[in-house]
């Protein structure tokens, strides 16, 4: 059934990825899920990982206890287990010839504009370059105040900041249930959900596996920031092997986007009132934003407004004509000094390297006059 989707996020619990009695990576089930992982990534799929685990690993050297608390001995458990959780990853998915990468996020990275255009402009050089992104939370400098807390949370701003399709969600269970299934055989997994609504919400509850931090309740939270990005979500069993060929729909959970990511992308662009600022554009530039391609400082003759890197601003023709929206690749200063330039010229203006484009065409609309 994932098949159809071209942009996937797969988000692994701890519970699916480390034994829970010997606090050690399961490498069966690792190679398993990399080979499946090729597969996706052959047929021209652009996949990235969100791996839990790290603390999970790294407790056993910190204490002896089965839990630790303070958060400085999880930072410390997250700082051992992160070393041995990507050097597992590079060597599954190495075996199977993919490069991989790993990045560690706070969730300042989500949350300011110039660090999550950042991080953006990352993934989509990673998977030009056919490298697979592994990414968990940077627990070991994120504080209570600043973390997502789990990363079926940080799963959903990834999912949503590279516009992917499809939200993997592999964990301890099978999908949402009317009630406990443990407290009560006769209750019902739900198999298709169009909308996230209190009912929903309710059958949540907060239960948290042994080795994770998420539960129910996260998963129904992710899954609607997915849904509202135009991303569909699935929450399926990760403890089988080839789980990911497995997925269907009946053994998981789909939570269905009534819109596609890209849309919804454009939609955000189009609602925004206020634009920090206005760029008004010479005719050639005019046409290559309605041949979807990015618009350059060359094309720029004049900039109207203050705005910082990753605002959204106007785009007008010579007619003074709104022909588009997007998010700016520059400050609204170092604009000035670039407009009517060569890219390749923006190093030396600037004294740093710059992006080509001053709007990238992913994050440019046109507005058809």
């Amino acid at each position: 059934m994932i098949n159809k989707f071209k942009k996937i996020v797969i988000k692994i619990g701890s519970s699916s990825i480390i034994d829970e009695k010997t606090g050690k990576v399961k490498i069966k089930w690792l190679n398993s899920l990399c080979k499946e992982i090729e597969l996706l990534a052959n047929e021209n799929k652009n996949i990235v990982v969100v791996s839990s685990g790290a603390i999970a690993l790294g407790k056993k050297t910190i204490s002896n206890h089965k839990v630790i608390s303070r958060l400085e001995d999880k930072q410390a458990a997250a700082a051992i287990g992160q070393i041995e959780l990507a050097n597992c990853w590079q060597q599954a998915l190495r075996k199977n010839k993919i490069n991989s990468a790993q990045l560690l996020l706070t969730l300042d990275d989500s949350e300011i504009r110039r660090r999550y255009l950042n991080v953006r402009k990352t993934i989509s050089s990673l998977h030009k370059n056919k490298v697979i992104p592994i990414i968990n939370e940077n627990d070991t400098v994120a504080t209570e105040e600043i973390r997502y807390g789990d990363n079926d949370r940080l799963a959903a701003r990834v999912a949503q900041m590279i516009d992917a399709d499809l939200l993997i969600m592999l964990s301890d269970v099978d999908g949402l249930y009317t009630e406990s299934p443990i407290k009560n055989k006769n209750a019902e997994k739900i198999i298709d959900i169009n909308e996230i609504n209190e009912s929903i919400e309710k059958m949540a509850g907060s239960k948290h596996s042994k080795l994770g931090s998420g539960g129910m309740a996260t998963k129904i939270w992710a899954a609607k920031i997915c849904m509202d990005s135009g991303c569909s979500t699935v929450i399926a069993n990760g403890h089988k092997i080839n789980t990911l060929s497995k997925i269907n729909n009946k053994n998981s959970t789909w939570f269905h986007a009534s819109k596609s990511p890209s849309s919804s992308r454009k939609q955000w662009l189009l609602n925004h009132l206020h634009p920090s600022g206005t760029i008004i554009i010479d005719n050639g530039a005019t046409k290559a934003v309605f041949q979807n391609k990015s618009l350059l400082p060359a094309g720029v003759i004049k900039i109207k407004g203050k705005f910082n890197r990753g605002d959204v601003i106007s785009v007008t023709n010579i007619k003074n004509k709104k022909i588009g929206i997007g998010v700016t690749a520059y400050d609204s200063y170092d604009a000035i000094k670039i407009m009517g330039k060569n890219s390749k010229d923006i190093k030396h203006i600037l004294g740093y390297d710059g992006r080509d484009e001053l709007i990238h065409k992913d994050d440019l609309v046109k507005i058809n006059l």
